[in-house]
């Protein structure tokens, strides 16, 4: 790296070791969750707590090294999005993309390219993203097109869950490159003229992440600012894998949540039953049996998740075919596991609280409602399907952005 190049990605956030950023992450979650509810009940968008993460450097963790980054593995960064969701799912939801499309740049972008993004994500910048569509064949169908306009592209579409966009500083938006060309990302900056995000998310859980539409208006795209993507899925690896964890951390995070939360409430305010013959909700037998088996669902969901991330972490240091497979089937097994889990548990809050916790003031309905609404991503059905492809038959899943 020259000295010019040392000089652009000099750190203006803290460079954060592993476990610096974990135990950030840590303190940042209890923080962010104090305002969950209320944020929740109000919909405020947390843009003060979106710009408490840039400056701690913790969005900042994965630029490699060579950019000056602590580039932090698959695993670490799974754990920070976990305790960010725990404080607040919608929070540790947000940089979902960030972190995606880091990877995304740190696997397809130039060496110039990266100096120039990674150099504000050292400065406390974010990414977005702009991808899905309405309207397709498909969730992985797209339409918009980078057209070729002279010395530079023209870009028109309209996309949609667009989670992360109206905090961020970059949005990359998936198109094709020319008229029925292979996917590639346009790296779309916030002040591009014909650029619009709306903050239209309208859904029962998640309703702080902003995850609204962008509309792009003949937005200009110069060819530095255009990295390839079909290429990513032409062999091993972890691409999809890695963005598949994040999600399970989210989820994983909203269980423990909804645990602790059922358990302050069971302590401090439930009335014993009657039948029970306690002095204590938290004595009645068949509470205690259900927080157990609450606790080892979710200790079972967050021990998923720890070997998820150590499988990517291990294709990552030897990408092939089988360890990348491997991975896959691991972070299956996650999000399958975390999906039940933050849905049912959020349920159960409820069953062992008892009726007053049902009352809107308390916010407890939240974990349901954020559960629900995020586990809808993709379907954990088909992460089953693919488990027991390989079980029967030893085939690996397909490769693309959902796995």
């Amino acid at each position: 790296m020259t000295d010019e190049s040392r000089a652009s990605t000099r750190s203006a956030v803290a460079v954060l070791g592993a476990d610096e950023a974990v135990a950030a992450a840590a303190e940042l979650g209890a923080e962010f969750a104090r305002g969950a509810g209320k944020r929740d009940r109000e919909k405020i968008l947390p843009h003060d707590e979106i710009r408490q993460l840039g400056a701690s450097g913790l969005l900042a963790i994965t630029v490699p090294a060579e950019h000056g980054g602590a580039d932090l593995p698959a695993s670490v960064v799974a754990e920070i999005i976990r305790l960010i969701s725990k404080g607040d799912p919608n929070i540790g939801q947000i940089p979902h993309s960030h972190f995606a499309f880091v990877n995304q740049l740190r696997l397809q972008g130039t060496f110039e390219q990266q100096a120039r993004i990674f150099a504000e994500l050292l400065a406390g910048k974010s990414i977005g993203n702009a991808q899905s569509e309405r309207g397709t064949k498909h969730v992985r169908e797209y339409t918009t097109t980078l057209v070729r306009d002279g010395d530079a592209w023209r870009l028109n579409g309209t996309k949609y869950y667009c989670t992360g966009a109206i905090f961020a500083d970059w949005i990359p938006t998936l198109a094709h490159l020319g008229e029925d060309g292979p996917l590639h990302v346009a790296w779309v900056h916030k002040d591009s003229e014909g650029l619009e995000i709306a903050d239209d998310w309208d859904a029962v859980g998640q309703r702080t992440t902003s995850s609204g539409t962008v509309t792009l208006t003949d937005v200009r795209v110069p060819d530095d600012l255009i990295t390839d993507y079909a290429v990513e899925f032409d062999g091993p690896t972890t691409y999809g894998s890695f963005a598949q964890l994040l999600h399970s951390a989210i989820d994983a995070g909203i269980a423990r949540a909804a645990l602790d939360d059922a358990v302050e409430f069971v302590t401090t305010k439930s009335r014993p039953y009657p039948d029970a013959g306690v002095e204590r909700a938290a004595e009645d037998p068949l509470i205690v049996h259900a927080f157990g088996e609450m606790e080892l669902a979710v200790r079972g969901a967050e021990a998923l998740l720890a070997e998820a991330g150590r499988a990517v972490d291990r294709a990552n240091a030897d990408l092939t075919d089988e360890t990348t497979g491997a991975a896959t089937l691991a972070v299956a097994a996650a999000r399958a596991s975390t999906t039940a889990v933050s849905v049912d548990v959020a349920s159960r809050l409820f069953e062992v609280s008892g009726t007053r916790s049902a009352a809107g003031s308390q916010s407890l309905d939240r974990h349901w409602r954020n559960a629900r609404t995020h586990t809808l991503h993709d379907p954990a059905a088909w992460k089953l399907q693919h488990l027991g492809r390989w079980r029967v038959d030893g085939v690996f899943p397909p490769r693309h952005g959902q796995l």
